[in-house]
């Protein structure tokens, strides 16, 4: 590669012009003087010149702001780094014969949304029947038995549930990332699970949600991240890879 294709700038108006927005919230009330702080921030973010291009109070209190403006940055895309799938796309026909071909038993899948979670959309798509992005979801296969549990489902409870299904893999949904409460339950649940089972016999633990980062299964103590944009077709193949290849 050239410096021309590795060495990025963002892109606004004309190529290279390093134009970027940014939304934030800051804790005063909707004035000039919050106007002028939010500018003050955006400059010290690196943005020169930055204008203000939307401010809207939230509350007596606090004013969301968005700010257009220009950044000196570039961006090596040699430096990046990213997870590649170790594992291929199969069929749904692939996965059912796979499964049935190598456990000879239908694999179980219990999935929730655990603590005060309530957003089931991202479980849902990857469980339900309708599916996501075209992809028919895990109940869909006739070789897989799915268990969903939906929202605000208690880490007690999801064990539980997980050892009287004698699940093979465990799907969980976080969305709801505030003070990094994903990260926070993931932990738990991850804890509860290896005390409740034997060595060595825990479930595939599966997370998924649109704040957790790539590469931080080990902390958290999972077998797998899933982010934004996953399709069920996905964790299918990813089933069969951990749990029956």
């Amino acid at each position: 590669m050239s410096d021309t294709t590795t060495l990025v700038r963002p892109y606004g108006d004309t190529t290279g012009d390093g134009m970027v927005q940014v939304s934030f919230t800051l804790p005063l009330p909707h004035d000039k003087r919050a106007e002028g702080a939010a500018l003050q921030l955006a400059r010290k973010m690196g943005m020169e010149p930055a204008l203000l291009v939307h401010a809207k109070a939230m509350g007596p209190d606090f004013t969301f702001f968005v700010v257009y403006g220009s950044v000196t940055h570039l961006v090596d895309v040699r430096d990046v780094t990213v997870v590649e799938r170790e594992y291929p796309l199969l069929s749904a026909k692939e996965v059912n014969l796979s499964i049935k071909k190598s456990l000879r038993r239908k694999l179980v899948v219990v999935g929730a949304c655990i603590g005060t979670d309530a957003h089931t959309v991202g479980i849902d798509a990857i469980l339900n029947i309708k599916g996501f992005a075209g992809e028919k979801g895990l109940e869909y296969y006739r070789e897989i038995r799915v268990v969903n549990l939906g929202a605000q489902v208690l880490v007690p409870e999801l064990v539980a549930q997980s050892r009287a299904e004698r699940a093979d893999a465990v799907l969980v949904s976080q969305v709801v990332t505030q003070k990094d409460a994903h990260i926070h339950n993931t932990s738990a649940m991850s804890a509860a699970f290896r005390e409740a089972y034997p060595s060595g016999q825990v479930p595939l633990l599966v997370v998924g949600g649109p704040r957790f980062e790539e590469g931080s299964e080990s902390a958290l103590g999972v077998d797998r991240i899933f982010g934004r944009g996953t399709t069920p077709g996905e964790v299918a193949s990813y089933l069969v890879h951990e749990l029956v290849a």
